[in-house]
Protein backbone atom coordinates (compact mmCIF):
# COMPACT_ATOMS: atom_id res chain seq x y z
CA UNK A 1 0.00 0.00 0.00
CA UNK A 2 2.90 2.35 0.76
CA UNK A 3 4.37 1.64 -2.68
CA UNK A 4 1.00 2.27 -4.35
CA UNK A 5 0.58 5.58 -2.52
CA UNK A 6 4.14 6.65 -3.35
CA UNK A 7 3.62 6.00 -7.04
CA UNK A 8 0.18 7.62 -7.01
CA UNK A 9 1.46 10.96 -5.76
CA UNK A 10 1.98 13.29 -8.67
CA UNK A 11 0.16 11.00 -11.11
CA UNK A 12 -2.81 13.29 -11.62
CA UNK A 13 -4.37 11.25 -14.42
CA UNK A 14 -4.52 8.18 -12.17
CA UNK A 15 -5.87 10.21 -9.24
CA UNK A 16 -8.63 11.78 -11.34
CA UNK A 17 -9.46 8.37 -12.85
CA UNK A 18 -9.70 6.72 -9.43
CA UNK A 19 -11.94 9.52 -8.16
CA UNK A 20 -14.16 9.18 -11.22
CA UNK A 21 -14.44 5.40 -10.75
CA UNK A 22 -15.28 5.88 -7.06
CA UNK A 23 -17.96 8.40 -8.04
CA UNK A 24 -19.30 5.98 -10.65
CA UNK A 25 -19.43 3.07 -8.21
CA UNK A 26 -21.08 5.27 -5.57
CA UNK A 27 -23.75 6.45 -8.01
CA UNK A 28 -24.34 2.85 -9.10
CA UNK A 29 -24.68 1.54 -5.54
CA UNK A 30 -26.94 4.40 -4.41
CA UNK A 31 -28.77 4.87 -7.71
CA UNK A 32 -32.19 4.69 -6.08
CA UNK A 33 -31.26 7.49 -3.68
CA UNK A 34 -29.45 9.68 -6.23
CA UNK A 35 -31.65 9.36 -9.33
CA UNK A 36 -34.46 11.94 -9.23
CA UNK A 37 -36.86 9.78 -11.26
CA UNK A 38 -37.61 6.22 -12.21
CA UNK A 39 -35.58 5.76 -15.41
CA UNK A 40 -38.33 3.66 -17.01
CA UNK A 41 -41.12 6.14 -16.18
CA UNK A 42 -42.52 7.68 -19.38
CA UNK A 43 -44.05 11.12 -19.80
CA UNK A 44 -44.88 11.89 -23.42
CA UNK A 45 -45.78 15.48 -22.51
CA UNK A 46 -42.11 16.03 -21.60
CA UNK A 47 -40.48 14.16 -24.49
CA UNK A 48 -37.17 15.47 -25.91
CA UNK A 49 -36.87 18.08 -23.21
CA UNK A 50 -33.42 19.79 -23.38
CA UNK A 51 -30.86 20.04 -20.55
CA UNK A 52 -31.43 22.62 -17.81
CA UNK A 53 -29.12 25.30 -19.29
CA UNK A 54 -31.02 25.42 -22.59
CA UNK A 55 -34.30 27.14 -23.36
CA UNK A 56 -37.13 24.91 -22.23
CA UNK A 57 -34.96 22.90 -19.86
CA UNK A 58 -35.36 22.56 -16.10
CA UNK A 59 -33.52 21.18 -13.08
CA UNK A 60 -36.25 18.55 -12.76
CA UNK A 61 -34.59 16.87 -15.77
CA UNK A 62 -31.03 18.21 -15.57
CA UNK A 63 -29.78 16.37 -18.69
CA UNK A 64 -33.06 16.44 -20.55
CA UNK A 65 -35.41 13.63 -21.55
CA UNK A 66 -35.56 11.07 -24.36
CA UNK A 67 -38.17 10.44 -27.04
CA UNK A 68 -40.50 8.82 -24.48
CA UNK A 69 -40.09 11.51 -21.84
CA UNK A 70 -37.78 9.41 -19.63
CA UNK A 71 -35.26 11.32 -17.52
CA UNK A 72 -31.81 10.93 -19.09
CA UNK A 73 -29.89 11.70 -15.89
CA UNK A 74 -31.69 8.90 -14.03
CA UNK A 75 -31.21 6.57 -17.01
CA UNK A 76 -27.43 7.13 -17.01
CA UNK A 77 -27.16 6.57 -13.25
CA UNK A 78 -29.04 3.28 -13.42
CA UNK A 79 -27.13 2.41 -16.59
CA UNK A 80 -23.88 2.71 -14.65
CA UNK A 81 -25.08 0.02 -12.26
CA UNK A 82 -25.99 -2.35 -15.09
CA UNK A 83 -22.74 -1.78 -16.98
CA UNK A 84 -20.52 -2.13 -13.90
CA UNK A 85 -22.24 -5.26 -12.59
CA UNK A 86 -22.19 -6.99 -15.98
CA UNK A 87 -18.55 -6.01 -16.56
CA UNK A 88 -17.44 -7.12 -13.10
CA UNK A 89 -19.17 -10.51 -13.34
CA UNK A 90 -17.92 -11.11 -16.89
CA UNK A 91 -14.33 -10.18 -15.99
CA UNK A 92 -14.33 -12.39 -12.89
CA UNK A 93 -15.87 -15.37 -14.70
CA UNK A 94 -13.61 -15.08 -17.76
CA UNK A 95 -10.59 -14.53 -15.49
CA UNK A 96 -11.33 -17.70 -13.52
CA UNK A 97 -11.93 -19.79 -16.65
CA UNK A 98 -8.93 -18.45 -18.54
CA UNK A 99 -6.69 -18.45 -15.47
CA UNK A 100 -7.38 -22.10 -14.61
CA UNK A 101 -6.94 -23.23 -18.22
CA UNK A 102 -3.73 -21.21 -18.49
CA UNK A 103 -2.36 -22.79 -15.32
CA UNK A 104 -2.94 -26.32 -16.60
CA UNK A 105 -1.69 -25.53 -20.10
CA UNK A 106 1.53 -23.96 -18.85
CA UNK A 107 2.25 -26.53 -16.16
CA UNK A 108 1.51 -29.78 -17.99
CA UNK A 109 2.38 -28.74 -21.54
CA UNK A 110 2.21 -31.41 -24.22
CA UNK A 111 -1.22 -32.51 -25.42
CA UNK A 112 -3.13 -30.53 -22.78
CA UNK A 113 -1.31 -27.36 -23.78
CA UNK A 114 -1.90 -28.01 -27.48
CA UNK A 115 -5.63 -28.56 -27.04
CA UNK A 116 -6.17 -25.46 -24.87
CA UNK A 117 -4.07 -23.19 -27.08
CA UNK A 118 -5.80 -24.40 -30.24
CA UNK A 119 -9.10 -23.35 -28.67
CA UNK A 120 -7.46 -20.01 -27.91
CA UNK A 121 -6.42 -19.65 -31.56
CA UNK A 122 -9.92 -20.50 -32.76
CA UNK A 123 -11.46 -18.02 -30.34
CA UNK A 124 -9.10 -15.24 -31.43
CA UNK A 125 -9.86 -15.88 -35.11
CA UNK A 126 -13.64 -15.80 -34.59
CA UNK A 127 -15.24 -12.31 -34.88
CA UNK A 128 -16.73 -11.23 -31.56
CA UNK A 129 -19.95 -9.77 -32.96
CA UNK A 130 -20.66 -12.87 -35.03
CA UNK A 131 -20.04 -15.17 -32.07
CA UNK A 132 -22.17 -12.98 -29.78
CA UNK A 133 -24.96 -12.93 -32.38
CA UNK A 134 -24.97 -16.72 -32.61
CA UNK A 135 -24.89 -17.29 -28.85
CA UNK A 136 -27.49 -14.64 -28.01
CA UNK A 137 -29.80 -15.84 -30.79
CA UNK A 138 -29.76 -19.30 -29.23
CA UNK A 139 -29.68 -18.33 -25.54
CA UNK A 140 -31.66 -15.08 -25.56
CA UNK A 141 -30.54 -11.64 -24.41
CA UNK A 142 -31.10 -11.84 -20.65
CA UNK A 143 -28.80 -10.47 -17.97
CA UNK A 144 -27.14 -13.81 -17.20
CA UNK A 145 -26.78 -14.65 -20.88
CA UNK A 146 -24.95 -11.37 -21.57
CA UNK A 147 -22.51 -12.16 -18.75
CA UNK A 148 -21.94 -15.66 -20.13
CA UNK A 149 -21.38 -14.41 -23.68
CA UNK A 150 -18.93 -11.73 -22.57
CA UNK A 151 -17.08 -14.31 -20.46
CA UNK A 152 -16.87 -16.85 -23.27
CA UNK A 153 -15.47 -14.21 -25.63
CA UNK A 154 -12.78 -12.93 -23.24
CA UNK A 155 -11.34 -15.95 -21.39
CA UNK A 156 -8.50 -16.53 -23.86
CA UNK A 157 -6.75 -13.27 -22.91
CA UNK A 158 -6.24 -14.59 -19.38
CA UNK A 159 -5.32 -18.08 -20.59
CA UNK A 160 -2.50 -16.77 -22.80
CA UNK A 161 -1.11 -14.49 -20.10
CA UNK A 162 -1.21 -17.09 -17.32
CA UNK A 163 0.29 -19.78 -19.55
CA UNK A 164 3.27 -17.57 -20.40
CA UNK A 165 3.77 -16.73 -16.72
CA UNK A 166 3.59 -20.40 -15.69
CA UNK A 167 6.16 -21.40 -18.33
CA UNK A 168 8.65 -19.09 -16.62
CA UNK A 169 7.74 -20.06 -13.06
CA UNK A 170 7.45 -23.85 -13.23
CA UNK A 171 11.21 -24.30 -13.55
CA UNK A 172 11.88 -22.21 -10.42
CA UNK A 173 13.62 -23.73 -7.40
CA UNK A 174 10.60 -23.46 -5.10
CA UNK A 175 8.55 -25.53 -7.58
CA UNK A 176 11.30 -28.16 -7.76
CA UNK A 177 11.48 -28.19 -3.96
CA UNK A 178 7.70 -28.71 -3.73
CA UNK A 179 7.96 -31.67 -6.10
CA UNK A 180 10.86 -33.11 -4.08
CA UNK A 181 8.85 -33.18 -0.86
CA UNK A 182 5.91 -34.89 -2.56
CA UNK A 183 3.44 -32.04 -3.14
CA UNK A 184 0.82 -33.06 -5.71
CA UNK A 185 0.55 -31.33 -9.07
CA UNK A 186 -2.74 -29.68 -8.06
CA UNK A 187 -1.12 -28.40 -4.86
CA UNK A 188 1.83 -26.99 -6.80
CA UNK A 189 -0.43 -25.33 -9.35
CA UNK A 190 -2.84 -23.65 -6.94
CA UNK A 191 -0.70 -23.17 -3.82
CA UNK A 192 2.69 -22.31 -5.28
CA UNK A 193 2.30 -21.14 -8.88
CA UNK A 194 -1.11 -19.42 -8.87
CA UNK A 195 -0.18 -16.84 -6.15
CA UNK A 196 2.76 -15.77 -8.31
CA UNK A 197 0.60 -14.99 -11.36
CA UNK A 198 -2.33 -13.36 -9.57
CA UNK A 199 -0.76 -9.90 -9.78
CA UNK A 200 -0.52 -9.99 -13.57
CA UNK A 201 -4.02 -11.45 -13.71
CA UNK A 202 -5.47 -8.56 -11.70
CA UNK A 203 -3.78 -5.97 -13.91
CA UNK A 204 -5.07 -7.64 -17.06
CA UNK A 205 -8.55 -7.87 -15.53
CA UNK A 206 -8.47 -4.12 -14.83
CA UNK A 207 -7.53 -3.36 -18.41
CA UNK A 208 -10.07 -5.82 -19.82
CA UNK A 209 -12.86 -4.25 -17.74
CA UNK A 210 -12.79 -1.23 -20.03
CA UNK A 211 -13.12 -3.45 -23.09
CA UNK A 212 -16.00 -5.38 -21.55
CA UNK A 213 -17.84 -2.12 -20.78
CA UNK A 214 -17.44 -1.16 -24.43
CA UNK A 215 -18.54 -4.61 -25.66
CA UNK A 216 -21.63 -4.60 -23.44
CA UNK A 217 -22.55 -1.13 -24.72
CA UNK A 218 -21.97 -2.27 -28.30
CA UNK A 219 -24.29 -5.25 -27.85
CA UNK A 220 -27.01 -3.02 -26.39
CA UNK A 221 -26.50 -0.51 -29.20
CA UNK A 222 -26.97 -3.24 -31.82
CA UNK A 223 -30.07 -4.57 -30.07
CA UNK A 224 -28.34 -7.74 -28.86
CA UNK A 225 -27.99 -6.69 -25.24
CA UNK A 226 -30.44 -5.99 -22.44
CA UNK A 227 -33.30 -3.94 -23.89
CA UNK A 228 -35.74 -4.02 -20.97
CA UNK A 229 -33.34 -2.31 -18.54
CA UNK A 230 -31.62 1.13 -18.66
CA UNK A 231 -28.17 0.76 -20.21
CA UNK A 232 -25.80 3.25 -21.82
CA UNK A 233 -25.82 1.35 -25.11
CA UNK A 234 -29.61 1.54 -25.40
CA UNK A 235 -29.55 5.29 -24.68
CA UNK A 236 -26.90 5.72 -27.37
CA UNK A 237 -28.91 3.65 -29.84
CA UNK A 238 -32.07 5.69 -29.14
CA UNK A 239 -30.16 8.95 -29.43
CA UNK A 240 -28.77 8.26 -32.88
CA UNK A 241 -32.22 8.91 -34.37
CA UNK A 242 -32.41 12.38 -32.81
CA UNK A 243 -28.94 13.82 -33.42
CA UNK A 244 -30.32 16.91 -35.19
CA UNK A 245 -32.96 17.99 -32.68
CA UNK A 246 -31.97 16.16 -29.44
CA UNK A 247 -28.16 15.89 -29.45
CA UNK A 248 -28.00 15.35 -25.69
CA UNK A 249 -29.37 11.78 -25.89
CA UNK A 250 -26.37 10.35 -27.73
CA UNK A 251 -23.84 12.86 -26.37
CA UNK A 252 -24.22 12.20 -22.64
CA UNK A 253 -24.54 8.43 -23.00
CA UNK A 254 -21.48 8.40 -25.27
CA UNK A 255 -19.51 10.55 -22.82
CA UNK A 256 -20.44 8.18 -19.97
CA UNK A 257 -18.99 5.25 -21.91
CA UNK A 258 -15.94 7.26 -23.00
CA UNK A 259 -14.93 8.55 -19.56
CA UNK A 260 -15.53 5.18 -17.91
CA UNK A 261 -13.32 3.36 -20.42
CA UNK A 262 -10.65 6.09 -20.25
CA UNK A 263 -10.58 6.05 -16.43
CA UNK A 264 -10.35 2.27 -16.17
CA UNK A 265 -7.56 2.17 -18.76
CA UNK A 266 -5.57 4.88 -16.96
CA UNK A 267 -5.91 3.05 -13.63
CA UNK A 268 -4.86 -0.20 -15.31
CA UNK A 269 -1.80 1.49 -16.81
CA UNK A 270 -0.90 2.89 -13.40
CA UNK A 271 -1.21 -0.52 -11.74
CA UNK A 272 0.93 -2.08 -14.47
CA UNK A 273 3.64 0.56 -14.02
CA UNK A 274 3.61 0.16 -10.23
CA UNK A 275 3.89 -3.63 -10.41
CA UNK A 276 6.69 -3.65 -12.99
CA UNK A 277 10.03 -3.71 -11.14
CA UNK A 278 11.91 -2.65 -14.26
CA UNK A 279 9.85 0.54 -14.57
CA UNK A 280 10.18 1.22 -10.83
CA UNK A 281 13.95 1.15 -11.10
CA UNK A 282 14.09 3.64 -13.98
Amino acid sequence: MKNLWHNLKGNYSAIISILFIILLITSAVFSKQIAPHDPMSQDLMSRLKPPFWMDGGSFNNPLGTDHLGRDLFSWLIYGARISLVISFLAVVLSGVIGGVLGLFAGYYGGLIDDIIMRFVDIQMAFPFILLALILLSVMGSGFINIVIVLSLTNWFYYARLVRSEVLNIKSSQFVEAAKAIGVSDIGIIFKHIAPNVINSLIILATLRTASVVLLESALSFLGLGIQEMPTWGVALANGRHYLNNAWWLATFSGLSIFFTILSVNLVGDWLRDVSDPHLNNL
